[in-house]
């Protein structure tokens, strides 16, 4: 008898995916949770670029560890967020810091909203590394609905 051991990954989305079930709060998630990266990386941003460049390699080096195929699909995203950030730097002077401050609060009231829907509580309170799981679920989302194996 052979005993199948779950990828982490596999754990880590399966734990997450139980406070994110109902479709209201998985449809809300894929919109808010890619604009809370945006407006964090924007906040790192506007400390300086490459601030922002190492939190995002930092956060990228873990998917790598954690799934090749989801860590691929995160340096996409990555990359169309840091093109939206040099596009949003080309703004007014100090742009970047009030539109990240405003999509940030208005992401988490939606992300809150959708776990009332749920009623459950975010993960994050009980593990802070679903903080960083939240981007790979919404990506798993997308993978999955083209049959991509992660």
């Amino acid at each position: 008898m052979s005993i199948v051991t779950q990828r982490r990954i596999d754990q880590l989305l399966s734990r997450y995916a139980e406070s994110h079930r109902h479709p209201v709060n998985e449809q809300i998630h894929c919109v808010c949770v890619p604009a809370i990266v945006l407006s964090l990386l924007g906040l790192c941003w506007t400390v300086s670029p490459a601030v922002s460049l190492v939190v995002a390699a930092a956060a990228l080096a873990y998917y790598l560890s954690l799934s090749p195929p989801l860590a691929a699909g995160m340096l996409a995203m990555t990359a169309m967020t840091a093109v939206m950030l040099v596009i949003l730097a080309r703004l007014p002077a100090g742009a970047v810091l009030p539109l990240s401050v405003a999509v940030f609060v208005i992401a988490w009231i939606g992300q809150f909203i959708g776990h009332k829907i749920e009623g459950k509580k975010p993960s994050f309170f009980e593990d802070l590394r679903f903080l960083l799981i939240g981007p790979l679920f919404v990506l798993g989302v997308l993978y999955r609905r083209w049959n991509i194996r992660y």
